[in-house]
């Protein structure tokens, strides 16, 4: 008798995506299981390695595919590779990631290969092999379906370029969401982190209408840990939202701490606070 899927989910996340759902996900880049295991573990749909932006390698990977899973079994452990070829896309999906974000989609044809290195045949030209998304072959059969219905895959739109080929982008099958960028998209623009400029907020806007038309998830990045800006986005459209990451929220919570703590430091102590000897 062959064990239960070890990656099987009655609610995953690319089901949930097309059923309408709205998700709130996070960003890891310390590379740290503990950190990865906790964050998953306090309720986040969604967990994003960083594999563009970060020391990460493929064996790290796979500890905090398992770290994610280990937390919450309904937390999707999501990769973000830093390429859309085949040897980028297929080793983190072996090691057991449940989708891939690839950054800086600008044309169909890497929208095409982003869905030949993650789907398997007919869909796709992903290898079978033994490895942790099959049990280690255990499950490989019934995998390689699995992984065909259930694997999420989002493009990054991050340069100007992808907008205005954002239809050709979307319309390729096998694209479950649109992933915006805020910095590389308007560094592109040439008006970087400029999140009120017109041009950008029109570009936004030219996305968003896309993934409607075509029936893909939008989503975007809110990089500061402000739980206002993420309604603010929920309430636009958008479904397939990352909140932070936990670098950045771990420097805001230090930062914030230790001006509260410096400024008490500063400030008169009453008389009698400190006793008498």
């Amino acid at each position: 008798m062959k064990p239960p899927a070890e990656n099987s989910h009655p609610h995953s996340l690319r089901q949930r995506m097309l059923a309408g759902d709205t998700v709130v996900g996070s960003w890891i880049n310390s590379g740290s299981p503990m950190v990865a295991e906790l964050m998953a573990a306090t309720g986040f749909d969604f967990l994003c390695v960083d594999i563009e932006h970060s020391a990460v390698d493929v064996p790290q990977a796979q500890q905090l595919f398992q770290a994610i899973r280990s937390g919450r079994r309904e937390c999707a452990a999501m990769a973000r590779v830093h390429g859309v070829d085949y040897a980028f896309v297929k080793r983190y999906l072996d090691a057991g990631a449940d989708g891939i974000v690839a950054p800086l989609v600008r044309t169909r044809e890497e929208a095409l290969l982003l869905v030949q290195a993650a789907k398997y045949p007919p869909l796709g030209l992903r290898g079978v092999g033994f490895c942790r998304a099959n049990t280690y072959g255990l499950q490989l059969a019934e995998e390689c379906v699995r992984a065909n219905e259930e694997i999420f895959l989002a493009v990054q739109i991050e340069h100007i370029d992808a907008v205005r080929n954002i239809d050709s982008i979307l319309g390729v099958p096998g694209i479950d969401a649109a992933f915006i960028g805020p910095y590389d998209l308007t560094a592109s623009m040439g008006i970087t982190a400029q999140f009120e400029h017109p041009d950008y907020l029109a570009a936004r806007a030219t996305i968003l209408a896309a993934c409607q038309r075509h029936g893909v998830a939008p989503g975007i990045h809110v990089v500061p840990p402000v739980p206002g800006e993420v309604h603010a986005r929920m309430t636009e459209g958008y479904r397939f939202i990352a909140y932070s990451l936990d670098i950045t929220m771990l420097s805001t919570a230090c930062i914030g701490g230790l001006a509260t703590i410096r400024n008490a430091q500063k400030s008169p102590q009453p008389a009698g606070v400190l006793g008498t000897a």
